[in-house]
């Protein structure tokens, strides 16, 4: 059975780890990805990494004639698709954009997929399926909703591969809900760099860290939680990728879908993030208290004791090993 693996957004941030993780699994990896959120550098440093030559397509999953020459080319058993915009914030100003990526975008793989006979798929889903959850730890059995059209997206997608899975019994998917991905591989070499001000609290404290910010903007301190700033689950983005990695080997062994949260089941503060980035970089980092954010909750972790029972999955990284791999890559990102 060919162990080709198609991998869409495998240039950027998460996906460029899953893929490091996919061969060191003994999978050959192609990639397909539109550069509109990684840097055309990546596959150079996933070379040097894994010491072998990566084979990257680049183009967007909406072009379909350019996934059927994918498939027709290469032996592909199965995909993960990682190709989507993620900015909440963004997709409440695009939303039509927002739906075409994602939506129209996962339609158009899995279109492929059929047509050359490829029916198994892992899919980066995320947390904001759960909205603002009734009950802590989030588990997989929690209601979803959505409060943006990036969450209308996401869950969506996620009722899409129900349904498909429900009438068509030759898919197998893996649904992965994760929160808040965090750090960089253990080289330097690969990481997460935003080519704008980053959505997310990590990569906007490493670019104070790196002086291209002048100090981080904490939303609120008054939240009911131990230091009263927000509290987050957040997750290693090695361990993450191991995760994909997990998923696609049950789907291919056992054919049987799967939904399922990756995390460290625990959360942490804004607080803990600025004070682990600082004892991982060596200084503190300027940061002030502002108003809460509409919208904002104040906590939300998830349950990943269903990861570990159908997936084998466990996180091993904790937040300083986070932070330091943060710091070990965006210091050298801009030595280089």
């Amino acid at each position: 059975m060919s162990k080709t693996i198609l991998l869409t957004g495998g240039a950027g941030f998460i996906g460029s780890h899953t893929y490091v993780e996919l061969m060191a699994a003994g999978y050959e990896v192609v990639i397909i990805d539109d550069f509109s959120n990684a840097h055309r550098d990546v596959p150079d440093r996933l070379e040097v990494i894994t010491g072998g030559k990566v084979t990257c397509y680049e183009g967007d999953v909406l072009d379909g004639s350019l996934l059927d020459r994918i498939f027709a080319e290469h032996d592909i058993a199965a995909a993960v698709h990682f190709a989507a915009r993620k900015a909440v914030g963004e997709s409440t100003e695009i939303p039509l954009e927002y739906m075409q990526a994602n939506i129209a975008g996962l339609y158009s793989l899995l279109a492929a997929m059929k047509r050359a006979g490829v029916f198994t798929l892992v899919f980066s889903s995320s947390c904001t399926v759960y909205g603002d959850p009734d009950s802590l730890p989030v588990t997989e059995e929690a209601p979803r909703s959505f409060s943006h059209p990036y969450g209308f997206t996401k869950l969506t997608c996620e009722q899409s591969l129900e349904q498909i899975a429900l009438h068509d019994p030759r898919w197998a998917f893996g649904i992965l809900r994760y929160f808040n991905p965090a750090g960089a591989h253990a080289t330097g070499l690969i990481g997460e760099d935003p080519n704008d001000i980053p959505n997310n609290l990590m990569p906007y404290i490493s670019k104070v860290a790196t002086g291209e910010l002048e100090r981080l903007g904490v939303f609120g301190n008054d939240y009911p939680t131990p230091d009263g700033t927000g509290v987050r689950d957040y997750i290693h983005v090695t361990d993450l990728a191991q995760g994909h990695v997990l998923s696609l080997k049950a789907l291919l062994d056992s054919g049987d879908s799967h939904t399922v949260n990756l995390g460290t089941g625990r959360g942490y503060s804004v607080l803990d993030m600025l004070q682990a980035y600082e004892r991982a970089c060596g200084f503190d980092l300027p940061h002030e208290i502002l108003p809460r954010r509409p919208g904002d909750i104040a906590e939300v972790y998830g349950d990943p004791s269903k990861a570990q029972d159908v997936l084998g999955f466990r996180a091993q990284l904790g937040l300083d090993d986070m932070c330091a791999s943060s710091w070990n890559w965006i210091s050298r990102r801009k030595n280089t």
